[in-house]
């Protein structure tokens, strides 16, 4: 490709709400370019790279043993309604036909998936096997942010396996991991899997595979001696430990303070430890259980936890009138004190070992201090952890800190088990007794474009991208550049031709070239060449020239993107260092 003629040329203007590096880098390299937010053109440029990543994944997903298919974008909404995701809340996108058909843009497969199984009469001889495509996802995200990083519209490979039992499906998992740890690799990236919370679904199995950076969304818990890795949305955790020694159980007692909402303010109002304070929230769930969960007043509570404790698929704060009624007070002064028998209360076990502690009286505008278990309060049976996890929390199995960091979620594998084949009608296979089972399914999923953004993120310089080969858009960027000074045209023709020639040759023999025919200054094309980030840079010049005669001679300058220093070579050095 001539640079000349490339759609999406470099440029200096960066988007203003383009905050993160990968966003900006891949905007002014001509790579992307929005149409609306949290939908991207992909260029010339971005194209390729989207491609050799998708190339990537396919050969891997192949060598497992996956099967690549393609579903249509449109799912009908019936069978969104088996499973009752019609009426979930992620975002999803409807649309109508001429004939009234109701339909869901493509946001995921799973329904689409089990259809297409059902329509074919499958045996245990037939299983596993596992579906894979690549496809545009539509999701109504309500913040669209970051470039490629969390946008509403983009390309995802996702795969589906089904399985006779739940120990097969181990073995598919264990492959999975194996296979997108490689992928990963192969484009660039370092990965490691995080455990992570699989929603209404449930099970144990469901990671994520991170990239760590700062750029990333999600919060990630280490435990260097175990070499574990948690989403914050799950990470286990035990409250860090505050100096009770010695402390005595004093007389529980009101205390009066009017408007006081807060822990900060409290603590200081009452003169004691924020330890000591107690948040009580109230919630609903979808069945319409009251629920009342306690923690240290420093904490915040972790609804996902909480949901997973309770069993439940919802939990919606209570509103204001109806804490009156259920407490007698005002929003802000809630506790477990008294609390009518049909709210199931839920200790964290931050809760657990506390002495005199402070906690809402269920009376407006009143506290209660010196609150101690077992005198003024039943201790539970159990002590439950669902406060989020924080910086300086400890790993409960082994007492020690958590490393924190960032990370960029790029793909993910999970257990589905029987939640979708045991909700869609005649989604079974015939076992060898003869009899009709629901098979177990897996899900794994890789965003093309967020691990082309994450790529960007953690390798680039201050110059610009630095592509690793394999998704590099071209293998070489070849540069021209013609002397103003010479004493005649015929000189700058020289090296216009040879470069035309190495151009040529280079392609003959397979190698991909983006060729800076430009005439403009040899500022600008380096400039641009470290800012699209091609792994090699090759020079023609009338300096180049002159370092022999004939063909032979004749050098090229060499230089990769990684290093400061070039090289004089010949054509057929310089084919050796690209095949090797």
């Amino acid at each position: 490709m001539k640079y000349s003629h490339l759609f999406g040329k470099t440029i200096k203007d960066i988007p203003k709400d383009a905050t993160l590096k990968s966003h900006q880098l891949l905007y002014q390299a001509g790579f992307i370019r929005e149409s609306t937010a949290g939908r991207y053109y992909f260029l010339p440029l971005g194209q390729r790279v989207q491609q050799k990543i998708i190339k990537v994944v396919k050969e891997e997903m192949d060598r497992a043993g996956a099967q690549e298919i393609l579903v249509p974008i449109l799912h009908p909404l019936d069978l969104w309604k088996e499973t009752n995701r019609d009426k979930a809340d992620f975002g999803l996108l409807k649309i109508k036909d001429r004939r009234d058909m109701e339909f869901v843009l493509g946001g995921t497969a799973e329904e689409m998936l089990v259809d297409l199984v059902r329509k074919f009469q499958i045996s245990y001889k037939d299983l596993p096997f596992q579906l894979y495509q690549f496809a545009s996802k539509f999701r109504d995200e309500l913040r669209a942010r970051g470039g490629l990083l969390r946008v509403r519209e983009f390309i995802m490979k996702d795969g589906y396996s089904f399985h006779a039992s739940e120990d097969d499906f181990k073995k598919e998992y264990e492959k999975m991991s194996k296979t997108y740890t490689k992928i990963f690799e192969r484009v660039g990236l370092n990965t490691f899997m995080v455990g992570a919370d699989n929603g209404d679904i449930g099970g144990d199995y469901a990671h994520e595979f991170q990239v760590k950076s700062n750029a990333g969304e999600d919060t990630i818990f280490y435990v260097p001696s175990k070499k574990m890795y948690f989403n914050k949305e799950i990470a286990p955790t035990m409250a860090t430990p505050f100096d009770q020694k010695g402390e005595e159980p004093k007389p529980m007692e009101d205390v009066v303070g009017k408007g006081i909402i807060g822990v900060e303010a409290l603590a200081k109002f009452l003169n004691i430890p924020v330890e000591k304070t107690t948040k009580t929230i109230l919630f609903e769930t979808e069945k319409g259980d009251v629920i009342a969960a306690a923690l240290r007043g420093e904490y915040d509570i972790d609804e996902i936890k909480l949901k997973r404790i309770i069993g439940c698929q919802s939990l919606t704060l209570i509103a204001s009138e109806k804490i009156k009624e259920l407490t007698g007070a005002e929003v802000g002064y809630a506790g477990i004190l008294n609390l009518p028998k049909e709210v199931k209360v839920f200790l964290d076990d931050s809760m657990r070992g506390r002495v005199n502690f402070e906690m809402g009286s269920n009376k407006t505008d009143v506290h209660v201090i010196n609150v101690n278990f077992e005198r003024d309060l039943p201790l539970p049976e159990k002590f439950y952890d669902f406060k989020e996890t924080r910086a300086g929390d400890l790993y409960p199995e082994t007492g020690e800190p958590y490393e924190v960091f960032r990370g960029i979620e790029v793909g993910n594998i999970f257990q589905l088990g029987y939640h979708y084949s045991k909700k869609m009608k005649g989604a079974t296979f015939i076992d060898e007794d003869g009899s009709e089972k629901p098979y177990y399914m897996g899900c794994y999923g890789i965003g093309i474009g967020r691990t082309l953004a994450a790529v960007v993120e953690v390798s680039n310089d201050d110059r610009g991208i630095i592509w690793p080969e394999s998704i590099a858009p071209f293998d070489v960027h070849l540069i021209i550049i013609q002397n103003s000074k010479v004493k005649t045209q015929n000189d700058n023709s020289k090296v216009k031709n040879f470069g035309d020639e190495i151009y040529e040759k280079l392609q003959d023999v397979g190698v991909e070239v983006l060729y800076d025919d430009r005439e403009v200054s040899v500022g600008n094309k380096f400039a641009d060449a470290d800012l699209i980030g091609i792994p090699v840079r090759l020079v023609v010049s009338e300096k180049t020239l002159q370092h022999g005669s004939g063909q032979a001679g004749e050098k090229i300058e060499f230089k990769k993107r990684t290093e400061k220093e070039s090289k004089l070579l010949s054509f057929d050095e310089i084919l050796q260092k690209i095949k090797k």
